[in-house]
């Protein structure tokens, strides 16, 4: 029996096991999933979790159920190559046929002092529970500094405001204009709706070093009760430490077919995939989807295609609480109430119609 061990239940993962359960798995194939939770995690909405406007059972969604099935709960330490291992934390390592790395990314901190201990963060859900806490147990008046204003930190000030209108939050961004992978149009609107909620934003700042409530935008002190980080990530420790070929932003570089170029059983999914996109939710299912129809080929031993269609990217929509907010689809720019309508649903379907 050959045994796929997939590392991570997040989004690359959870497509995998769609597309493989219950009918495509090969009967000579078991599965193995390991993740820290028992569950899948809704990472896209952990700043709705960390700013109290739903409650944790929210990003919840249970793992299928399989016979040839087995999912491991743990902290994974190291990936043994040489000896098709994944080593983890007081418990037994798990060997493994086929590999697929879908660990997601951390908080990136670009060597700021003080910044990995001082500030909350939304990057895992046991993080985004303690960001909720410190949030919500603010006092009235208290100052909340969001350190980047890319998608992650507008919607998080955006829900932040609609759950505690009464605290003061301050939004740091390095560039003149907040959300700058977006068309300045959007920018503007996301922007004017700040401006209209009162939510500042602090622009062309640089954020030089943190301390306890306290952090340093071009080296002057700006007292904050909360310091909440969402200005860059990077792959998770676990592959940052793998001896393999890596991009510029620590990725890891793979072949046409989503594998290691010296390994066609290991491949890697999502955010710690060198790819010409963006890490995204979306991408992360569409290279999984590719990964899958590799799997069946090999498994078969059936010759693998010259090359794979590129992955289309549908667009992106970011919330201005729940009655606003803005995107991207099919390279158009939307805003207000039909743009929120639109991620609300996505999320519905994909809760309660995965695959």
């Amino acid at each position: 029996m050959k045994n796929l061990v997939i590392l991570g239940g997040g989004y690359g993962g959870m497509r995998v096991l769609a597309r493989l359960l219950p009918n495509q798995l090969p009967e000579d194939v078991s599965i193995t999933l390991i993740d820290r939770v028992p569950y899948h995690c809704l990472k896209t909405e952990y700043y709705a979790l960390a700013a109290g406007t739903i409650s944790d059972q929210h990003v919840r969604v249970s793992y299928p159920e399989h016979p040839r099935l087995t999912i491991k709960f743990g902290e994974i330490t190291k990936i043994d190559l040489d000896n098709n291992k994944i080593l983890l934390q007081d418990e037994q390592p798990v060997p493994y046929d086929d590999l697929i790395i879908g660990l997601g990314c951390e908080d990136k901190y670009h060597n700021v002092p003080g910044a990995d201990i001082y500030t909350y963060s939304i990057q895992t859900i046991e993080k985004s529970r303690a960001t909720y806490q410190a949030l919500n147990n603010l006092t009235t008046g208290s100052i909340v500094g969001i350190v980047g204003a890319g998608l992650s930190g507008v919607e998080i000030a955006s829900e932040l405001h609609e759950s505690r209108p009464d605290l003061k939050i301050k939004l740091f961004d390095r560039g003149s204009h907040i959300l700058s992978a977006f068309p300045q149009r959007l920018s503007l609107y996301v922007e004017n709706w700040f401006d209209s909620h009162e939510v500042e934003i602090v622009s062309h700042s640089n954020i030089t070093r943190v301390e306890d409530k306290v952090l340093f935008n071009h080296d002057e002190p700006i007292p904050c009760d909360v310091i909440v980080w969402t200005a860059g990530i990077q792959p998770n420790k676990v592959v940052r430490e793998m001896e393999v070929e890596k991009d510029t932003q620590g990725r890891v570089v793979l072949t046409k077919h989503h594998n290691l170029p010296n390994d066609e059983h290991v491949y890697v999914v999502g955010d710690c995939a060198s790819l010409p996109h963006a890490p995204s939710a979306q991408l992360a299912e569409g290279q999984a989807e590719q990964i899958v129809q590799i799997l069946l080929k090999r498994w078969k031993g059936e010759e693998l295609p010259d090359s794979l269609p590129t992955i289309k990217l549908k667009g992106v929509l970011g919330s201005l609480g729940k009655k606003h907010g803005f995107g991207l689809v099919a390279d158009r720019a939307i805003t207000g109430r039909v743009a929120r309508i639109l991620k609300s649903g996505i999320l519905w379907m994909y809760k309660n119609h995965r695959g």
